[in-house]
């Protein structure tokens, strides 16, 4: 198709918007391993999580077979406030590369949450309110999650209790008050206001806290405090269902021009993101109707895909959470305090870890200078100050489009960005100065946190 028939931005109308999740697991040949109990190593039942999480959830979190679920009439009228969201080409970005390749992105960062989580947060919200829950606890890295479940649970009338990873909390001072304004409370994590806080502090001094450790709090909080249930931003099934709305929307915007992407690529933290842009894509992958290369893309300080192993291991820092296999560097492992917050997660979901690990999607990784790098040249190119999770895969679809550069290949690039950075300017400012660093994990620094692993038969 020419050039100049392809919208700069392509919506969807109303009429077109996807009316259902799809549930990648359903076309999986080799389902994610089950949740299990860390002190019986059974799988978790429904009535095992029933304390942490909302009945709905669970039901979804265990489903491995439907392929479909309808989307709710009240989160369809949520979304309408904010979705569809665009595709758009990056018709300046492939000028400034000279590339003959064809970049589009997903841009999730159009509400005032900033980012695609909202998204599971709504749902999350709404299934608790549907139980007749007075609130929800969750944790949050650089802010996005924690920013778009207080709206959420503004909007729905429940109260929210976020732990934020204290090194996020420190650097982003106006994500934390973004969120006290929807109403939510807002703690540094780890803390002394739980148990499980006072021992990760006790055990690591002067600590700057991870996601690991910000959920063992919130998972404490949840099962101690009538009324209350615990929500998570990422790693887990429902939320990758939720999420399938961006990849849904994004490949009904691609059917209508007749065009299909030779890759997609999305950053990788827990990967909802990641997740969500590339399970229509993924599905058709794996019922074997389309070939695609997918790449999820992570940062070199936290590199549970390219560095971890494929072991059962805690979702929590604390140790509290269930079991999960999934690639992981170490529910011990605390990342160094890079800037992409959102991706300082030791393990990965289980889901795209064993779609990983069957050899469906490759990954890679990039430390924080390069992604900072890129992050600047997109915003030069397209206008758009991007996330510094969103700017990992940008780094790598300009390192493919330079490639198509070197080779004449018209390659169509398709990738995530996942939300803006107007609330990460420390970490531009740094990257402005000249003082930003890229600490890379050491092989021994890995092979301590290993033999720390659970052992399960």
């Amino acid at each position: 198709m020419a050039k100049d028939t392809i919208p700069y931005k392509i919506y969807l109308e109303e009429s077109e918007m996807p009316k259902y999740w799809y549930n990648v697991r359903a076309d999986m040949k080799n389902k994610p391993a089950p949740l299990i109990n860390p002190g019986t190593h059974e799988p978790m039942t429904a009535a095992d999580l029933a304390p942490v999480f909302c009945d709905e959830l669970i039901a979804q979190e265990l489903d491995n077979d439907t392929r479909e679920y309808p989307i709710p009439q009240e989160i369809l009228d949520f979304y309408k406030m904010y979705r569809p969201s665009p595709l758009v080409r990056a018709y300046c970005l492939e000028e400034k590369l000279q590339t003959p390749a064809k970049i589009y992105y997903k841009f999730e960062g159009n509400n005032t949450s900033g980012s695609h989580k909202l998204n599971s947060a709504i749902a999350q919200a709404y299934y608790a309110k549907k139980q007749g829950l007075k609130g929800i606890t969750t944790e949050t890295g650089a802010g996005q999650w924690g920013t778009a479940l207080s709206m959420a649970s503004a909007y729905l009338g429940l109260d929210c209790k976020v732990f934020m990873v204290k090194v996020s909390y420190e650097q982003k001072p106006f994500r934390r008050e973004v969120m006290r304004t929807y109403g939510a409370s807002v703690t540094p994590s780890p803390s002394n206001t739980t148990n499980i806080g006072k021992k990760i502090l006790a055990e690591h001094p002067g600590t700057t806290g991870s996601l690991g450790c910000a959920i063992s709090e919130a998972v404490e909080v949840a099962t101690t405090t009538p009324g209350y249930r615990y929500v998570l931003g990422s790693v887990l099934n429902q939320v990758l269902l939720h999420q399938s709305i961006i990849g849904l929307e994004t490949k009904i915007a691609l059917d209508k021009y007749n065009i299909k992407p030779d890759m997609i690529i999305g950053c990788a933290g827990g990967g909802s993101n990641l997740g969500g842009l590339i399970s229509p894509f993924m599905g058709e992958k794996l019922r074997g109707e389309a070939d695609y290369r997918i790449i999820a893309v992570e940062p070199a300080s936290c590199p549970s895909l390219t560095r971890g192993v494929f072991a059962y291991d805690f979702c929590d820092t604390g140790m509290v959470c269930p079991l999960a296999k999934m690639y992981t560097l170490g529910a011990d492992y605390i990342p160094a305090p890079n800037h992409a917050g959102g991706l300082r997660y030791h393990g990965m979901s289980p889901v795209l870890s064993q779609l990983y690990h069957d050899g469906y999607m490759e990954a890679t990784s990039v430390p924080q200078t390069k992604v900072f790098e890129a992050a600047e040249f997109f915003a030069r190119s397209e206008g758009i100050l991007p996330a510094p999770e969103s700017s990992h895969a940008i780094c790598i679809a300009i390192d493919e489009a330079l490639k198509c550069k070197e080779t004449g290949e018209e390659k169509t690039i398709v990738f995530g960005l996942t939300g803006t950075g107007y609330f990460d300017m420390v970490a531009y400012e740094k990257f402005n100065d000249g003082v930003m660093d890229d600490y890379i994990p050491t092989d021994e620094e890995l092979r301590k946190s290993f033999a720390k692993l659970p052992k399960v038969d």
